[in-house]
């Protein structure tokens, strides 16, 4: 069973056609920008908060960095839905691709790693020596997973097969 003929299919949607053809800077310009500020603010606020439970800033409680996840869950959905966009676009260049694969594997190991230290974050019990360890490894493991999905995107232009059908 073939994947050629959806995505002929896909290529061929007007959306696709638009995000690929079009002059306008909010067609792939402006979605690949969107992406980049997404990607920011979801890894950037997840590293930070990573970083602080490595014990960078110390003199900050844990518990305050939850102010930024709003920003932070925004930031994910902007990456998400433009991350959309450029598969619309371009689906045959990361469908055919298992880089592409290893990126979302990655980001959905980060967000989950995320919601549970938020959790733990939130029931406060934080600073016991079980519960600290177990933030310790999740973060870590949450800074590598965005430095692997960072890499794996920009890896994409770089190492696809085949472009279009």
């Amino acid at each position: 069973m073939s994947i050629d003929p959806f995505l002929v299919w896909l290529e061929s949607t007007a959306l696709s056609t638009w995000v690929v053809e079009s002059e306008s800077m909010l067609a792939f310009p402006g979605i690949l920008a969107l992406h980049a500020i997404g990607m920011g603010l979801a890894a950037g606020l997840a590293a930070v908060v990573d970083l602080r439970i490595l014990r960078v800033a110390r003199g900050v409680p844990l518990v305050e960095f939850r102010r930024f996840q709003p920003v932070l869950w925004a930031g994910f959905w902007l990456y998400a839905v433009s991350g959309v966009l450029l598969l619309v676009g371009y689906p045959t260049k990361a469908l055919t691709n298992p880089v592409f694969y290893l990126k979302l594997v990655l980001i959905a190991v980060a967000m989950v790693l995320y919601v549970r230290i938020d959790r733990l974050i939130r029931n406060g019990d934080a600073t016991s020596p079980g519960t600290a360890r177990t933030l310790t490894r999740f973060a870590i493991t949450s800074l590598v997973c965005w430095g692997g999905a960072i890499t794996a995107g920009r890896l994409l232009a770089y190492t696809y097969q085949r472009m279009r059908v």
